[in-house]
């Protein structure tokens, strides 16, 4: 509270406050300083933004001209200059125009001929200034003291409890645990309570323009206190007066109402505050727990480096022991054979030495043998090595060595639920529109959403949608159905969690148009696309923008204009059913196309049930296609005509009509199933 009881000039606590007109507040000596004069004919500074450094705020020496006996002005009339050229006067002299302008707000107002004392003293202000320094004065007792408490010199933040010095040395000293409490000077407890030296005798206010009447009444026009002699003048006379203590209540009782909007605020603020405390411990554990996860993963890459090149150096030891063994066993077996052809060489050549023909002869055939025999065992890659000394295997350490030097922390956490906003989801007719948005503050990327629905009764989930926007419109479902909606997030890490499901329910009945982007070029639709007729004689067929698939549906077409005795044809159709001949021609329509004496069931160019009764201006035409029983009805004016016309459907059907320009008819649609014509369906069929 200090913060609110220092003057915005002098940094100090108020002495003596005025109200500006702007409801801020000013010592009177600070007031006297920053009143700023200009010649008459010169506008005084408005709304300066520059703050207090705007003016040269005299010594009150300077400016201390002011006295209760001249109304505020003295002889004397100095002229100075503040470092921004501004000048400066005393509240003095009449022909120099004064104003003050509020350091808060920098709102300026001028002086009048009452000079300062034209402002209203703060009173209340004042008296809660005099019982906070009368607060500060008081000693509060050491709350551990046994015996005669002697005066608190510290009081902990944490602990709140007050200490003398022996208690605090004693009790809570400034170490261990008890080292981050933070100690700080005593504030007496019971400051609430105590009373300024003379508070009950307070002076009653006194008007500011009739310093010897009390303020008794308030003007609510201008929005301040006034006596019975300010009505009696007239400056008040016709504004919306008030009694000063109805108006007293009044206001406390706003005060209070704000107070706890306030309170509220500050409430949530602490919280708020609390929550963010809790964070940095949070975030300081979390640190320490992701440090040791580093580490760790540091250190299994470190050992599964060190068991892979283990791994290597059994490879290269096994390599190198087969190359040695090799060749061993190579020298071996050539030392041994050359062993054998060096000896055999030195017999043949101590043969040859003989001169004995007869014996030479015996035994030459048999050495001529054994030399061409070992000359053949010396073929070509015989003196070869069968191994290199090269080892062929190598380590690409390349993309290891980038993966090491691209390593760096990436996105590793799925997305969290995302939050259905159910204010903006919606239901239209047959068409659902869902929105979403992720519920936390964290930077988590997300790459996109996948919104899926159930069939509308209680199935198993469908994607209907995959993308990154986080609003989407689902048409073409089920008519009187109950939809489940779920989303879930997804980015390179994964896919998050689901959010909340929301059930959605269709309407009840079918609301549609025809449908112009599917129609022949010759329909002519106005009305909303609810009225069709035909530019051509030839009959062209235009479908609904419904599509049903389940369900019980009803609607009607009122024949608007019906000349010459046409036929247009009345049914269901598939999207792709042929638009320029009659419907039904075609094995992808059913239709009953009828006059004005008789009528025809038709689907695949084939006509039956022909019955009796036709149509004409003024008649409605009714289209029952129930699909729990996959049959399909027609009623002419409420009543059913024929039989049950066609069973057995299945699949998706489009509402569709086909005429040429002798007729006009009306889409009526929203129907409910009148219990007449099921009764009588149920009857026929």
């Amino acid at each position: 509270m200090e913060e609110e009881l220092k003057c915005p000039v002098c940094g100090s606590v108020f002495k003596e406050p005025i109200i500006l007109p702007c409801s801020h507040n000013v010592c009177l000596a600070c007031a006297r300083n920053i009143i700023v004069q200009t010649p008459e004919g010169e506008t005084p500074p408005q709304n300066r933004c520059s703050g207090t450094s705007d003016y040269d705020y005299l010594d009150m020496d300077k400016m201390s001209m002011y006295s209760e006996t001249d109304s505020g002005y003295g002889s004397y009339t100095p002229c100075l200059k503040s470092p921004n050229g501004v000048r400066v006067f005393p509240p003095a002299l009449v022909h120099r125009h004064c104003s003050i302008t509020c350091p808060l707000c920098h709102r300026s107002v001028s002086l009048d001929e009452r000079g300062l004392r034209g402002f209203q003293r703060n009173r209340l202000l004042e008296a809660i200034v005099s019982r906070y320094q009368q607060n500060r004065g008081a000693s509060v007792k050491c709350q551990l003291c046994d015996r005669n408490p002697v005066d608190a010199t510290v009081m902990c933040e944490q602990c709140d409890v007050f200490y003398c010095a022996p208690c605090q040395q004693r009790c809570h000293p400034s170490r261990g645990p008890l080292a981050k409490h933070r100690l700080l000077p005593p504030t007496p407890a019971q400051a609430g309570n105590a009373q300024p030296a003379g508070a009950s005798a307070r002076k009653q206010a006194t008007c500011v323009d009739h310093e010897t009447e009390n303020y008794s009444m308030y003007c609510v026009s201008c929005k301040t206190p006034v006596c019975y002699q300010c009505l009696e003048e007239g400056k008040h006379g016709k504004h919306d007066v008030k009694p000063l203590a109805a108006m007293w209540k009044q206001h406390k009782c706003q005060l209070s109402q704000a107070l706890n909007g306030v309170s509220d605020k500050a409430k949530e603020a602490k919280e708020f505050l609390v929550q963010l405390k809790n964070l940095l411990q949070q975030i300081q554990e979390n640190g320490v727990e992701f440090e040791a996860c580093l580490v760790a993963q540091c250190d299994s890459l470190i050992e599964a480096l060190t068991r892979q090149k283990a791994k290597l150096l059994t490879k290269v030891t096994k390599e190198k022991e087969s190359k040695l063994k090799t060749v061993k066993d190579q020298i071996t077996h050539c030392t041994m054979k050359l062993r054998q052809t060096t000896g055999m060489m030195e017999f043949c050549l101590e043969v040859i030495k003989e001169n004995d023909p007869s014996g030479f002869l015996q035994i030459s055939d048999a050495l001529i043998k054994r030399v061409q025999v070992s000359q053949e065992q010396w073929v070509k890659g015989a003196l070869e090595p069968k191994v290199c000394p090269e080892f062929a295997l190598t380590v690409n350490t390349d993309p290891l060595m980038q993966s090491i030097l691209q390593l760096d922390f990436t996105q590793n956490k799925v997305p969290p639920a995302p939050l259905l906003q159910l204010e903006k989801c919606c239901m239209r007719n047959n068409s659902a529109t869902l929105a979403w948005r992720i519920t936390t503050v964290q930077a988590l990327p997300v790459e996109g959403y996948v919104l899926e629905l159930d069939d509308g009764n209680s199935g198993p989930y469908r994607e209907v949608y995959v993308g990154k926007e986080t609003i989407c419109t689902v048409d073409g479902l089920h008519f009187n159905s109950s939809y489940s909606a779920r989303v879930k997030a997804y980015n390179s890490a994964g896919v998050g969690a689901y959010s909340k499901v929301v059930v959605l329910k269709t309407s009840d009945v079918a609301w549609f148009t025809f449908d112009p982007t599917s129609a022949h070029r010759d329909i002519v639709l106005s009305n909303e696309n609810q009225t069709v007729t035909c530019n051509s004689y030839d009959d062209r067929v235009v479908l609904g923008t419904a599509a049903f698939s389940k369900g019980v549906h009803y609607w009607e077409l009122s024949v608007d204009r019906y000349d010459n005795h046409p036929d247009p044809a009345f049914g269901v159709a598939r999207i792709n059913t042929m638009k320029d001949m009659m419907l039904g021609k075609d094995d992808k329509a059913w239709a009953m196309y009828v006059d004005n004496n008789r009528s025809w069931f038709m689907h695949n160019n084939s006509h039956t049930n022909r019955a009796e009764g036709g149509i004409t201006k003024g008649s409605t035409v009714g289209i029952l296609l129930d699909l729990t029983k996959h049959t399909l009805t027609f009623f002419i004016n409420k009543q059913q005509h024929g039989p049950v016309a066609f069973e057995n459907l299945e699949g998706v059907f489009m509402p569709a009509v086909s005429l040429n320009r002798n007729v006009q008819v009306t889409l009526i649609t929203g129907l409910e199933v009148p219990k007449n014509l099921s009764c009588q369906t149920n009857q026929c069929s």
